[in-house]
């Protein structure tokens, strides 16, 4: 009995990687993912060096507002907003001219509210890490407070922590 030698045809088999390996190398240039490193806010409420105060910038983020502020002496600039609309380019200069005034300064804290959509923090995030100025006739990226930081927003003036008293008092009445 005598076996018949079989080759093994893998043309269709390489046919099938010729066009699937470029492919796959073409789309994964396209889904390149961005890491951003986040930092916890300090603990103390001020930052003294020596004498002076250290500017600690926050960024309050509302569904119908940007307030910029230091929290050591509070409010630098209101910017009202709305979700169709939002002035990026006053929020661009405000932040260049702090930048300006604080050249070392790279931590920026966050505070947003819980009502602010996900594509308005990550605007915001971009926004505040670098700028793109245009100086003569070049397009010039800067870079103003990589560091970020962030937490919730404080309460407004006329809320009260209402709710999360009751749902509290509810946990006890159960």
């Amino acid at each position: 009995m005598v076996q018949d030698v079989v080759e093994l045809n893998i043309t269709a088999f390489l046919n099938l990687m010729v066009i699937l390996v470029p492919f796959l190398l073409i789309t994964a240039v396209f889904s390149r993912i961005t890491i951003l490193e986040l930092n916890l806010p300090p603990k103390n409420a001020r930052a003294v060096e020596g004498d002076q105060v250290k500017l600690q910038l926050e960024l309050v983020i509302r569904p119908d507002s940007f307030e910029i502020r230091d929290s050591n002496f509070g409010r630098i600039r209101f910017l009202p907003r709305n979700s169709v609309q939002t002035d990026w380019n006053s929020f661009t200069n405000l932040l260049v001219e702090i930048k300006t005034r604080f050249p070392d300064e790279k931590n920026i804290t966050l505070l947003i509210d819980k009502q602010v959509s996900y594509k308005t923090i990550i605007a915001a995030m971009d926004r505040v890490s670098s700028a793109e100025i245009v100086n003569v006739s070049e397009l010039e990226v800067v870079e103003l407070f990589p560091n970020i930081s962030m937490g919730d927003a404080p309460p407004l003036n006329g809320e009260s922590t209402r709710q999360s008293d009751s749902t509290v008092e509810q946990g006890q009445e159960q």
